[in-house]
């Protein structure tokens, strides 16, 4: 486990920092580990940091009332937490929670410090406002996908995301497939085998294989 990271690590991950704002990011952030399931933000948590991921992945959900849970979408080493940026600088509870998909550092900026970069370095501000356009794209998409899409058209998207992310062998439960889209297992799993039929994917024990998804565009 590492709890630290040098500069010249932290601009292989974000090369679009130049060497000043490296070391004031340094100066005064913290790197944290987190386990796989362990939550980097949580709903009705008030948060006092910009969150960059390092390495790993995470997925950022949002919760109903009753704590049921929908998938927004995915952070990537190099992605920052727009919603962090938000509820720091307002000083307000987030309204997301955000969980480790497995192993992942992520790096605490203060928000003091955040602010403060805003003013003095345009490669920072443009980062800010790409990673706000990055996450609100991102959000269309998958709003675009419940509004205007059925269930297996939203399960095919669901999957090319997941691929996108984190390769051809997704290591999920049909149970965990269907509570991410607010479906049944049983559904899930009938769609599922549908899509093997198709030769898109094959269907194991304790994953999917996944062949061609675009065999169905």
């Amino acid at each position: 486990m590492n709890n630290t990271i040098d500069q010249e690590e932290l601009h292989k991950i974000f090369p679009q920092f130049e060497e000043p704002l490296l070391k004031e990011i340094l100066s005064q952030s913290t790197v944290k580990h987190l386990d796989e399931g362990d939550e980097a933000m949580r709903s009705g948590q008030y948060i006092k940091s910009t969150i960059l991921l390092l390495n790993g992945l995470l997925k950022v959900y949002r919760e109903d009332d009753e704590g049921n849970e929908f998938l927004m979408y995915y952070l990537e080493p190099g992605n920052a937490c727009a919603m962090s940026m938000m509820c720091s600088a307002r000083n307000e509870k987030s309204q997301i929670l955000a969980k480790a998909v497995n192993s992942a550092e992520v790096l605490l900026i203060p928000t003091h410090l955040s602010e403060e970069l805003l003013k003095k370095y345009n490669t920072w501000h443009n980062f800010v406002i790409a990673s706000y356009r990055a996450r609100f794209e991102e959000l269309l998409q998958t709003l675009d996908s419940i509004a205007f899409k059925g269930l297996d058209e939203r399960l095919l998207f669901y999957l090319k995301r997941h691929v996108k992310v984190s390769g051809k062998e997704i290591r999920l439960s049909h149970q965990q497939i269907a509570y991410e889209l607010n479906s049944s297992r049983e559904v899930i799993s009938r769609l599922l085998k549908k899509l093997e039929q198709t030769g898109a994917i094959r269907l194991h024990r304790n994953y999917i294989e996944v062949h061609n998804l675009n065999i169905l565009d």
